[in-house]
């Protein structure tokens, strides 16, 4: 995501298939607080058939930590383009949120809250229907989203004058989201363009959010194939970074390598939920962000208590299919596994910092710790280790349709 229109960049990084090659080629796109999203405008996809596709469930075991917990009581702030609180899959789980960035484009408009609302479908979807139901379900579909606004739809006419506008959207959001109780951060944004560089004011706000006792997830970057190019939030001290797969467990080769890599999670063929009711199949580390926060979410329902550094080691530890040597920068730790870390999670002592509401402007004074009866338990800092971009790519619809031209006067673009 871009914060200085002289030297960042935002990518979008969910792709379709058959537009991967010329994403790739066109490069980031130089817009202050942008999202490149786009989508293929196609007949509606049949809706009963998307659980079906959606392999990230099986792969994550999902199942199996839901015998415990669906999220329930755990608050995911989504900072993003928007969600979208009226559909179907998501009614009733989202919060009244924040518009960080208070110009662009509104509700009905075709640049408006898709990549958030794929983002929050992918953590916190409940589906709708009876019986298997229909739609996105989420990793952690009992969690409530509270949507940020800190970025602009890929298409969105607004774009032009966000070139020419110096904002702090991302962390003044990441602030606001931390004194609203949030307990999670989902970051499926970033840059990691050439010039890419840490921002102090955001830095500063993800390591507030930290003591506070909320987890930061962000997605590490789709410049695989680019260079791999470090991204920014992803690389920020504390921070979980989450690489992508597909569903053989190999990683992607768009997702970026770098040393700030926790985890692995479904980035490849992945079922989003779109505003206009419709269903896309993408690709993206933006994607592997979200599972990775409604995977935090589930850990956090169970066992509240825990701190951002120690769930940041639980991931780590019960990852699956770890690499050699037990990391790498490709895949980080290996692929989550909500289930194994909330078992392991029993045998831990929380350390009892907690993401807790503040009076005051996007300003606390510092961590809350928890009543003791005794004394205040100490705060035990978040451990460092970097995560990243995304920006969703671009899509394909999982059923038919013919592709627009991103610069179609309808508006419509590819996701």
């Amino acid at each position: 995501m871009t914060r200085k229109a002289t030297t960042r960049r935002a990518t979008h990084q969910t792709a379709s298939k058959a537009s991967r090659r010329a994403t790739q080629r066109a490069g980031a796109l130089s817009v202050l607080l942008a999202a490149s999203l786009a989508l293929l405008p196609s007949t509606a996809a049949h809706a009963d058939g998307i659980r079906a596709q959606q392999w990230a469930l099986d792969a994550m075991h999902t199942q199996q930590a839901w015998r415990t917990t669906k999220g329930q009581g755990i608050t995911v702030a989504v900072l993003d383009t928007g969600v979208d609180d009226q559909h179907p899959d998501l009614a009733g789980n989202v919060l009244t949120g924040k518009d960080m960035v208070g110009f662009g484009a509104q509700r009905g408009d075709r640049a408006w809250a898709r990549h958030g609302t794929a983002m929050a479908g992918i953590i916190a979807g409940h589906g709708h229907g009876v019986g298997n139901g229909d739609g996105v379900l989420g990793i952690a579909p009992e969690a409530k989203i509270l949507p940020v606004r800190v970025i602009l739809e890929d298409g969105d006419s607004a774009r032009t004058r966000a070139r020419n506008t110096r904002g702090n959207a991302l962390a003044e959001g990441i602030r606001w989201a931390t004194d609203q109780g949030a307990d999670v951060i989902n970051l499926s944004l970033g840059d990691d363009s050439k010039s890419a560089h840490p921002e102090p004011a955001e830095d500063a706000a993800v390591q507030y959010a930290l003591k506070k006792g909320a987890v930061v997830v962000a997605s590490a970057g789709n410049g695989g194939e680019k260079g791999d190019h470090i991204s920014y939030p992803a690389a920020y001290p504390g921070v979980i970074a989450a690489t992508a797969v597909d569903q053989n467990g190999t990683h992607a080769s768009f997702s970026t390598r770098r040393w700030y890599a926790t985890v692995s999670a479904p980035g490849v063929d992945v079922v989003i939920a779109d505003p206009d009711d419709k269903y896309y199949e993408g690709w993206g580390t933006s994607a592997a962000s979200a599972f990775v926060s409604g995977a935090v979410a589930l850990i956090k329902a169970a066992h509240p208590g825990l701190s951002p550094a120690q769930i940041k080691k639980l991931l780590e530890d019960t990852a699956r299919n770890a690499p050699s040597g037990g990391r790498d920068d490709s895949r980080g730790f290996g692929f989550i596994d909500p289930a194994a870390a909330i078992k392991a999670a029993g045998r831990l002592k929380p350390e009892r910092t907690h993401a807790a509401a503040y009076g005051k402007k996007y300003f606390g004074t510092g961590p809350d710790a928890a009543p003791d009866d005794n004394q205040p338990s100490g705060w035990v800092g978040p451990a460092a280790g970097g995560v990243g971009v995304l920006l969703l790519a671009a899509s394909v619809l999982l059923w038919r349709g013919r592709r627009f031209s991103a610069q179609d006067a309808s508006g419509d673009l590819p996701l």
